[in-house]
């Protein structure tokens, strides 16, 4: 058993998968500072909120002790029902910078490593022996 289990991890598609999952994540708390320190204030500024989390309606009551308050994740852990709009937008703008991110990474990695495509591979024989049957029954 340990031997199939150091086969499968010795796998090179497991080992990229690995890499790419810890660097993925990596990449993630890059990003997710990018937005939460660096555009979300900016954005909040111009928008003249600093913190776009703050925006919510409370769908619920709110307890004595945080009446008035303005504190999404505090009354989030009260057990306050809230329609939090303004931490979707926040998510909403973390996911597309990620994914304009990810599209520039990708785009620079066509520029420099060309896509190679198979159109010189060899057919398989069935396939070539079936054209072969068709362009005869199309003569007939």
């Amino acid at each position: 058993m340990f031997k199939e289990f150091k086969a499968f991890i010795a796998r090179g598609n497991v080992l990229d998968l690995a890499v790419a999952v810890i660097i993925g994540a990596a990449f993630g708390k890059i990003v997710t500072s990018l937005t939460e320190d660096v555009l979300m204030p900016v954005i909040g500024r111009i928008f003249g909120g600093l913190d776009f989390s703050s925006y919510f309606v409370a769908l619920g009551p709110v307890p004595a002790n945080l009446a008035g308050s303005t504190d999404y994740q505090a009354l989030k852990k009260a057990g306050v029902p809230l329609f939090g709009y303004g931490e979707f937008i926040t998510q909403t703008v973390n996911f597309v910078i990620v994914a304009f991110i990810i599209f520039l990474l990708v785009r620079a990695v066509n520029r420099v490593v060309p896509i190679t495509k198979a159109e010189d591979a060899a057919e398989p024989a069935d396939v070539a022996l079936l054209r072969e049957i068709r362009d005869e029954l199309r003569k007939k």
